[in-house]
């Protein structure tokens, strides 16, 4: 092939590469740029909160605490120790619970709050116990000193009779006269549960004491409560424990769980069958079951 004839083909082989390069650039620059890709992102479970508070102070400044777990509707409050180390069990018991929410807290239904008061009396706790918060059962030297030693406050006052339903400044309790206080309310561990009820106003109150191995329904002047009787045998029922509608053993003023019936809100009285267990799976049946009694979910 002749020089001229050759660079001839060689500048119509550069000219079709370059047309075709440019056309193809062309395409690529004018194709219509993809959707941006939007990837669902989930929000993450809200995490169960658990919040502890000091809510009050016993008479020789002892802290009273409470644990609330969840931020559901209905609200239950339980409450132990209010004898102090005279029932010692009620506060193990109640703290024992708190152990068992705080090692999987789900065993409480979303729906719910539930709030524990361990030790509503720590000043007669730690007459008992010789130890301020938390104890453990081989912090209990001597069960026999409980009588003179744990039932009341620093005040002498036996805390369950310093509420407002029929309050007067003496009581009984099995035959004896105690000390009510000066007024109802006089107690700083009264007004402490007082405050935390009527600024939390929760749907039901179980209380923890010993030993009469019954549930008692609450009272004051305007009989049970049909939702107190629903509360107690749920409880009773789960968690073996007998059934009384009304107390009569002897006259009681100014209790804790009548004071709560005045003011229209259900709640129990337990009484473990003795002074030194905490009766666990009894306990935490009926625990479980008035949780579920109370949820929607269930």
């Amino acid at each position: 092939m002749q020089r001229p004839a050759l660079l001839g083909a060689l500048a119509c082989g550069v000219l079709l590469f370059l047309g075709a390069a440019g056309y193809y650039l062309y395409t690529q620059i004018n194709q219509p740029l993809p959707e941006p890709r939007v990837e669902e992102v989930s929000e993450p479970e809200p995490a169960f909160t658990r919040t502890e508070k000091v809510i009050g102070t016993s008479v020789e400044g002892r802290d009273i605490v409470a644990v609330t777990y969840g931020t559901g509707d209905s609200h239950l409050l339980f409450v132990g120790g209010i004898h102090g180390g005279y029932e010692w069990n009620s506060a193990l018991l109640a703290y024992t619970v708190i152990d068992h929410f705080d090692e999987d807290p789900s065993r409480i239904p979303e729906d719910l709050t539930v709030t524990i008061i361990p030790d509503l009396n720590p000043d007669g706790t730690a007459r008992v116990t010789a130890t301020d918060g938390r104890f453990s059962r081989t912090d209990i030297a001597d069960p026999s000193t409980r009588v003179a030693a744990g039932r009341f406050n620093a005040n002498e006052v036996d805390l369950n009779r310093n509420f407002a339903c029929n309050w007067a400044a003496t009581s009984t309790w099995r035959g004896q006269t105690v000390s009510a206080g000066s007024e109802a309310f006089s107690e700083p561990e009264a007004v402490t549960l007082r405050d935390f009820v009527l600024a939390n106003e929760p749907d039901a109150v179980v209380f923890w004491h010993a030993q009469a191995n019954n549930v008692y329904a609450s009272e004051c002047n305007n009989g049970v409560l049909p939702e107190t009787l629903t509360l107690m045998e749920t409880y009773a029922d789960a968690a073996r424990y007998g059934k009384v509608e009304s107390f009569d053993a002897y006259p009681i003023t100014g209790d804790a769980e009548g004071w709560l019936a005045s003011i229209g809100i259900p709640a129990i009285t337990v009484e473990l069958e003795g002074y030194e267990t905490i009766e666990w799976e009894r306990n935490i049946a009926g625990v479980n079951a008035v949780m579920s009694s109370y949820s929607i979910a269930k």
